[in-house]
């Protein structure tokens, strides 16, 4: 039996929140983090990626939340 490996939930929805208080439209916000974890996920799928611990969406919830608190992270 494979042993999980320890997700802390609590930074999680620390960073869920952080993205939902920062968007205008909690709909739009989580349609674009439900879209992206899909992307993801079908690019993971194809390249028969190794899972890393973390769901699709908590990854995708993490991403996002540092792309709106750190902008100089994204190129232009």
């Amino acid at each position: 039996m494979q042993k999980r490996n320890s997700i802390d939930t609590t930074h999680i929805m620390r960073r869920a929140e952080e993205l939902i208080g920062g968007a205008s439209n909690r709909y739009k916000i989580t349609v674009q983090v439900a879209t992206r974890a899909k992307k993801r996920r079908r690019r993971e799928h194809l390249e028969d990626f190794e899972d890393s611990g973390l769901k699709t969406v908590m990854q995708t919830i993490v991403e996002m939340a540092d792309e709106l608190t750190q902008p100089e992270i994204i190129g232009e």
